[in-house]
């Protein structure tokens, strides 16, 4: 078969386009691909929940591949491993409570299975600002990352959805917009994003589900 190049390059342009369109109307919109974002999306997808889930690099996964300190390992507590289990993700028990997984099987199994579901992963896009009408997010403004990152001045596009998840991490870029822009009170001791507090590793997962 002789290949031709701008068949494959009208190939990727249709593609795209194509998934890019049915996505600008969701039901959840997710920012951030970490392990939070992406074990959010699996669920919401399993339950036939229209998810999309947009990442500001160029790979999910956020820090999880790089495990502690670049030593590929993480480590699990016993609440939480049947989420690894359900993936299908080995674990090692290390002592009792403590589970190992190999951090990098642990990405991409979850980033497989989060794409089977039926979830939309738009990696390089940036969510720059949020959607808002009559005190309600109804969406988010998106713009790709190489133009946030040159600083250049381009408009952006907008997605709508019914729910907008902040999976960002330690920044909580979404909230902290709404915070500025609108002066919301969160759900917060302070009404406002707390931030990032010394390492606490039993405090500091209480306090996630609380």
């Amino acid at each position: 078969m002789k290949l031709d190049e701008v068949i494959i390059s009208k190939a990727i342009i249709d593609g795209f386009s194509e998934k890019f369109k049915k996505s600008l109307k969701a039901e959840v919109v997710i920012a951030g691909a970490g392990p939070a974002g992406l074990v959010a999306s699996y669920y919401l997808a399993k339950k036939k929940i229209k998810v999309v889930l947009f990442e500001r690099t160029l790979s999910v996964g956020g820090g999880m591949w790089g495990g502690g300190m670049m030593f590929n390992e993480i480590v699990v507590q016993k609440e939480a491993k049947h989420i690894l289990d359900e993936l299908g993700v080995k674990t090692r028990l290390y002592q009792k409570g403590y589970y190992l997984a190999n951090s990098v099987e642990a990405v991409s199994t979850l980033t497989s299975k989060a794409c089977r579901s039926g979830v939309e992963i738009f990696n390089l896009i940036t969510i720059e600002d949020i959607m808002i009408k009559e005190e309600k997010v109804v969406g988010v403004v998106i713009n790709w990352s190489a133009v946030d990152l040159a600083g250049l001045h381009v408009d952006p596009l907008a997605v709508r959805a019914r729910f907008v998840v902040d999976a960002t991490g330690h920044s909580c870029e979404l909230a902290r917009t709404i915070e500025r822009k609108v002066g919301a009170s969160l759900n917060t001791e302070t009404g406002k994003v707390i931030g990032e507090r010394p390492m606490w590793a039993e405090v500091g997962e209480t306090n996630i589900l609380k």
